[in-house]
């Protein structure tokens, strides 16, 4: 007797001929991706491309012209932001957003206070200033006081509070030193080696491929390649326009 095929089994999260546009100008133009659980995709490609707009499409912050978005198989297109967060999107924007003017706690408590139980509630804050201790010693400062590392760290904690399905990241090595950078690299490696599924936008190609395991390039919002990472790395059309020129 042969054996029933085993059926693949659903990403994650699926998003089909998305279109996005603000006014009359088109941002998006039908892309179709997926992510698989437990994996990093991410998506390059040049200023304007459309990515930053499919993560605020995913988030709820812009409303989708058109398409179809799947989280774990239900439909989660076009939910307000409060909605998408509690499926399970959890975006940390471009620019991180942090507010200035309240403490690094009353950062994490605004985020967490909604989508935990207030018992729980310190347990989560804890666990988020084990994973970046700077944030556990400066608890009460202001988080405006924070460096730009600092506070896309508290961007992450945040974000992660809210047990995300799928943590969006928009550009979080913006504005940073190189060495920041590459901390924040580490941190985005770590907390996917803790189990969490991440969407990745980021304008340094050469990072995001090396920790990614497939990847999309968009240019004037449409798909134009995808990938295993690794072999994108090594496309001649991707090192030319992406990575510097053919190494």
């Amino acid at each position: 007797m042969t054996a029933a095929p085993v059926p693949a089994a659903l990403p994650l999260l699926e998003i089909e001929e998305l279109h996005v546009a603000y006014g009359q100008v088109q941002a998006v133009r039908g892309v179709s991706l997926r992510v698989e659980e437990g994996r990093i995709v991410t998506l390059i490609g040049p200023n304007g491309a459309g990515k930053s707009s499919i993560l605020s499409a995913l988030a709820g912050l812009v409303p989708p012209r058109a398409g179809r978005v799947r989280l774990g198989g239900a439909d989660v297109t076009g939910l307000p932001a409060h909605r998408a967060v509690a499926a399970g999107l959890s975006l940390v924007p471009e620019g991180r957003a942090i507010l200035g003017r309240m403490t690094i706690e009353e950062n994490l408590v605004l985020a967490g206070e909604k989508r935990r139980e207030r018992s729980a509630l310190a347990a989560a804050m804890e666990e988020q200033y084990r994973r970046f201790p700077i944030l556990g010693e400066r608890r009460r400062e202001l988080a405006g006081s924070l460096s730009g590392g600092q506070q896309q760290m508290l961007a992450f904690a945040r974000a992660l509070l809210a047990r995300p399905r799928i943590l969006l990241l928009d550009e979080p090595s913006m504005g940073l030193s190189p060495i920041l950078v590459q901390q924040i690299f580490e941190a985005v490696e770590a907390i996917h080696r803790e189990g969490a599924t991440i969407l990745l936008v980021e304008q340094n190609a050469r990072l995001a491929l090396a920790i990614s395991d497939y990847a999309y390039v968009l240019e004037h919002g449409k798909l134009v390649l995808e990938g295993p990472s690794g072999q994108l790395a090594e496309d001649p059309r991707v090192q030319q326009a992406y990575l510097g020129g053919a190494r």
